[in-house]
């Protein structure tokens, strides 16, 4: 038997930033203020808001003060869920040292992070999914022929969305934040005209070998079974394709008009038109998705996290082709939402506009373990978690060890530790000592090199300048 070809992924999360008074009156600061202070200890450290970490993962301030943290590179699921997590810790951290910061100063104001994709006014920010590809000539195609399963795919991992209603309308629930921002299927571009898959050649590795798939069209997860499911589906899909595999009879006629009605019905079995003229659910298109998967992968060894990924997808479809989200409640963001809000509205007996069924839904996306729900619901059993708090603490700090931010990790730690100036990206390090070459580590898979120990001892030389520690890209 083989295994699925290896690949590196990974997830950039931007994150809601407010600050919410004290005391009942207006905002003290306005985000762009709170994205500031939240960043103090990153710039006093880097000099510089755009910083890469000693996990190996960037964590920078995005267009629209939006704290963004990229996970480093991952080639196990396992990883990548306790990357994605640091990240949820990494931001709670600088917002309780901003808060002590408020409190000293008597400002009656603290600072909240939200791990969403919409803020009060309805501005979207995103989530984006990076996965490696070998690059060949076939490949837009094939990225193409996977618009439908991004498309469908927010029945099972969107993460749930109150939507307003219209013309006096009540509130309705639906799948996804992100849907009803996305306004092209494949694209260059990321805001002016947000595409589900960006066409940006960017792949921060041996451009001849490879490129990377950028997808920002999913939701940003709180339920890990969430992430799990999105990441390794689109990782089986690429595996499918890229070993003769086909989706093309299954393209959508219309795919950017059917990506809102499929998010605006949880029955999950709208009429979709297919290019061919043919109609299918959501349903049917992602169980034919998941069949295919499932016949390509009998012949592959695959992980214990990619066995759980198939297991929820058809679990998920089965929940929702019954109506009963309560079935992967514990698992989906979508469905866990759901459950709490829809039993709050009705003990409270309001509708899902209810002021207090707002503040509910942003508690499930506050990432500060005091506020946020998503702790207490762990703690309950209400929702799973596949990689313990310990580990995700540890990946703060601790890169992953089989891929090239193993080498980026070390090297920034130990500037840091040193307090050498050391200029680093994606692929760059470079020792500011005058005399040290620069290092262009271009093969992502690669945990080990001779250059990068000849660069750590070269900057652990006690006759080398030193210096304060500044990251830049």
């Amino acid at each position: 038997m083989g295994a699925p070809a290896r690949r590196i992924y990974g997830i950039e999360t931007e994150y809601g930033i407010t600050c919410a008074s004290t005391t009942g009156g207006a905002p003290p600061l306005d985000a762009d203020r709170a994205a500031r202070l939240l960043f103090e200890p990153v710039i006093a450290r880097s000099r510089t808001s755009n910083a890469f970490t000693r996990g190996g993962a960037r964590l920078y301030l995005d267009v629209g003060s939006h704290p963004e943290y990229a996970t480093a590179e991952c080639d196990r699921l396992t990883d990548l869920l306790a990357q994605d997590r640091a990240g949820e810790i990494t931001m709670a951290d600088l917002a309780a040292r901003a808060n002590a910061d408020l409190a000293a100063r008597g400002v009656p104001g603290r600072i909240h992070l939200l791990k969403n994709n919409t803020d009060s006014a309805g501005t979207g920010f995103g989530c984006h999914e990076n996965y490696l590809v070998r690059r060949r000539a076939d490949f837009w195609n094939d990225a193409r022929t996977l618009v439908p399963h991004l498309v469908t795919r927010q029945i099972l991992v969107g993460a749930g969305h109150v939507l307003p209603g219209a013309d006096g309308a009540p509130a309705r629930y639906v799948f996804s934040q992100r849907a009803d921002q996305m306004e092209d299927a494949v694209s260059s571009a990321t805001t002016r005209s947000r595409p589900l898959i960006n066409t940006r050649d960017e792949p921060h590795a041996d451009a001849t070998r490879y490129r990377r798939m950028h997808v920002i069209v999913g939701d940003s997860n709180i339920a890990q079974g969430s992430t799990l499911l999105k990441v390794a589906a689109m990782d089986l899909l690429l595996d499918y394709l890229e070993k003769g595999g086909s989706l093309a009879d299954l393209r959508l006629a219309r795919p950017m008009s059917e990506i809102r009605r499929v998010c605006h019905d949880l029955s999950g079995r709208t009429p979709l038109e297919l290019a061919d003229g043919r109609t299918i659910t959501p349903i049917d298109l992602q169980t034919e998705h998941l069949a295919r998967v499932r016949a390509h992968a009998a012949d592959l060894d695959l992980s214990e996290s990619h066995r759980r990924a198939l297991d929820l997808w058809e679990r998920g479809l089965d929940a929702v082709a019954r109506g009963r989200p309560q079935d992967v409640a514990a698992d989906l963001d979508w469905a866990a939402k759901h459950q709490l809000l829809t039993r709050y509205a009705r003990r409270a007996g309001t509708g899902l506009d209810d002021p207090r069924v707002a503040r509910l839904a942003l508690a499930y996306h506050d990432v500060d373990p005091g506020t946020g729900l998503r702790p207490k619901l762990e703690r309950a059993g209400l929702l799973h978690r596949l990689v313990d708090e310990d580990r995700c603490r540890a990946a703060v700090d601790t890169p992953p060890a089989t891929t090239r931010a193993r080498l980026r990790g070390a090297a920034v730690a130990l500037a840091q530790d040193l307090r050498r100036d050391l200029t680093v990206d994606w692929v760059n390090l470079r020792l500011d000592d005058g005399r040290t070459p620069p290092l262009a580590l271009r093969d992502p898979f690669a945990r080990t090199d001779e250059r990068v120990d000849a660069l750590l001892e070269a900057m652990a030389r006690r006759d080398a300048p030193a210096g304060s520690w500044p990251p830049t890209i």
